[in-house]
């Protein structure tokens, strides 16, 4: 079985608070879009076996493991383990998402695992949050309003449509080191998280006036800042980091003036692309 499976964006990111587990809070509005990893699984008699299929503009900036340290492997072993089969699966990821981009690149691969050994088995997990609080997120995608440490998911209005530029750097910023970053700002100005949620439902042509990342004062990368310039340049209406770093996404008005930036920032080098808000992860593109 073949799925596309999506990218997502945070439109609003704020950190609230830390756990005494080390933990962080946060609120967000997560969001699915139309960049995607191509994921195919199928069951073996034993064992589980991972290849990777990575184009060079990643693999040469970001490494990705196909081993069992990947995120999709775990989400394998551990359906295969909770429901007590012992057969396997053979897992091929073609990645079209960043890694280190703040895109949940590894949590939608093993969101599509879970989702395609369901769909051949009838089987499900309890707990997918135990690869990665972003997991649970995308056994749905859509657009969520995001609290807790990421296991709390409330829908919300739909948001799909919406005309994006999304571009990312050879910089980047480790999720860990983006936190410790967050704990040292002194009286940071916080994202309008919950206003951002109640505009999707009332006013979603203005909601963006309301989009916003704490991380982007965290972590200060001249990518970002370079990326964010050309977008709002070439007439965005808002350009925000997304997650932890260190992807950019920007909302236009027409898909022409989006082509046009992202053409720009491929012609500086960048790594860019068009794609819309989606209200889903998976799109089945073979099923066996």
């Amino acid at each position: 079985m073949k799925v596309k499976t999506a990218a997502k964006v945070n439109l609003a990111l704020d950190v609230t608070g830390k756990l005494p587990n080390g933990y962080h809070t946060i609120e967000s509005v997560f969001q699915t879009v139309g960049l995607y990893d191509e994921v195919f699984v199928e069951l073996v008699e034993n064992g589980i076996e991972l290849t990777c299929e990575v184009p060079e503009e990643f693999a040469s900036s970001d490494s990705i493991p196909c081993d069992e340290r990947n995120i999709a492997y775990k989400a394998a072993k551990l359906f295969f383990d909770e429901n007590g089969m012992d057969c396997g699966c053979r897992i091929h990821i073609k990645k079209g998402i960043p890694s280190q981009a703040g895109m949940g690149g590894g949590s939608t691969d093993a969101a599509a695992v879970l989702y395609c050994l369901g769909e051949l088995t009838g089987k499900s997990v309890s707990k997918p949050e135990k690869l990665g609080a972003d997991v649970p997120f995308f056994l749905t995608g859509g657009t969520a309003y995001v609290e807790g440490i990421g296991e709390r998911i409330t829908p919300i209005a739909d948001y799909s449509g919406k005309i994006l530029v999304i571009a990312k750097g050879l910089e980047g910023v480790s999720t860990a080191e983006a936190y410790s970053r967050i704990d040292e700002l002194v009286s940071p100005w916080h994202p309008e998280t919950q206003k951002l949620a109640e505009a999707v439902i009332s006013s979603p042509r203005t909601a963006y006036q309301y989009f916003g990342n704490l991380f982007e004062q965290a972590v200060e990368l001249p990518e970002v800042e370079n990326i964010k310039n050309i977008m709002l340049d070439g007439g965005s209406f808002r350009a925000v980091m997304t997650g932890s770093g260190s992807a950019v996404f920007g909302i236009f008005g027409s898909s022409d003036q989006a082509e046009i930036c992202a053409e720009q920032l491929r012609s500086r080098g960048y790594f860019a692309c068009v794609c819309e808000t989606v209200p889903r992860s998976f799109i089945i593109a073979d099923e066996q």
